[in-house]
């Protein structure tokens, strides 16, 4: 793509997210996704067919084709695994890390079209292929995906691979690996839970958890860094969820003094915030849980004020109707 094309491309790319699809009614569109469980992958262009005919509109055509792949694809444990431990171990190695991935990829497909399991680039593969069948512009992205397992601070690890999708002349984050359940690694199984969060999300709370090789597909005019994303508070797919999103502090550790008051603060994006928000307190073996008074700054921005009295290192978790939503540390002197 030359420059003039390029150039071009990064300006279509920021002009949108006017539009959310937060509040559209997805009924009809989930249902017939749930029609063809299990379908065969073998013809692609005919699952494409059957998926999104029934629909005028691009934006049914897509949230069914995503509904179909978050509900029929398995991320499998076993090469979930395999992959996470060659790419941490592969990392600053960088010709063997790709000859591992050259070697990967055939077996990670293989499995996908044989028994509907598969990692993160499997999933954002199947995307964007049904959705190309339909006429749906739609590119695979690779980055960092970060959680409470992976790129915390240092320099970080690409890791993860997701979505754009373009509807009505605007592009749109979508992660469908996450979209569809969770690895539990104690049990070494996934667990299938389909969520709306990762789908068309709003590209400011995308990028707290979801960092793009090309930064083009922020999609955003603001950027943060690659650094201020690692060393960002962890957030979890709840505060997509609740369109909850962390304004300070910005750092996932926070050095205080006994005595000190922290203010957290966050915005929340729709409805007013109406729930009573839980500060969970770990200290060595002990867990600790208050209700503190949520203060409004302005609209749709909060902050909820903690002094700590003791010295030692505290995890703190932010929760709205009992569901994590972000996590720190403080570190008080």
């Amino acid at each position: 793509m030359g420059f003039v094309a390029l150039n071009f491309f990064a300006i279509t790319l920021l002009r949108g997210q006017n539009v959310n699809y937060n509040h559209k009614d997805f009924t009809k569109a989930d249902s017939v996704a749930s029609l063809y469980p299990n379908h065969s992958l073998s013809d692609l262009r005919n699952l494409s067919y059957k998926l999104t005919h029934p629909f005028a509109t691009d934006v049914d055509k897509f949230r069914a084709i995503y509904r179909w792949v978050c509900d029929n694809i398995e991320n499998d444990y076993d090469f979930y695994k395999k992959n996470k431990y060659k790419r941490e171990k592969l990392k600053n190695r960088p010709a063997e890390l790709t000859e591992w991935n050259q070697k990967f990829s055939p077996r990670v497909f293989q499995k996908l079209l044989e028994q509907h399991k598969t990692v993160c680039t499997g999933y954002a593969y199947l995307v964007k292929e049904l959705a190309t069948y339909a006429g749906i512009p739609c590119e695979i992205i690779n980055g960092y995906g970060r959680t409470i397992a992976a790129n915390i601070g240092g320099s970080g690890i690409a890791n993860h691979s997701w979505n754009a999708v373009e509807l009505n002349n605007q592009w749109y984050l979508c992660d469908a690996t996450w979209s569809s359940g969770s690895i539990n690694a104690q049990e070494a199984i996934f667990i299938r839970q389909f969520s709306d969060a990762y789908f068309l999300a709003a590209s400011s709370l995308f990028v707290k958890n979801h960092y793009p090789l090309d930064t083009t597909w922020i999609l955003l005019k603001q950027k943060p860094s690659l650094q201020e994303f690692l060393n960002g508070p962890i957030i979890y797919i709840n505060a997509l969820s609740y369109q909850v999103t962390p304004i300070f502090p910005k750092q996932f550790n926070i050095n205080a003094s006994k005595g000190d008051t922290i203010h957290f603060r966050f915005q929340k994006e729709g409805d007013k915030l109406k729930e009573s928000m839980e500060l969970e307190i770990i200290h060595a073996v002990s867990t600790s849980s208050m209700y503190p008074a949520i203060n409004e700054e302005s609209q749709g921005l909060y902050n909820i004020d903690y002094v700590f009295t003791r010295r030692g290192t505290f995890v703190v978790h932010l929760l709205l109707n009992t569901e994590y939503l972000f996590t720190y540390t403080v570190n008080v002197k």
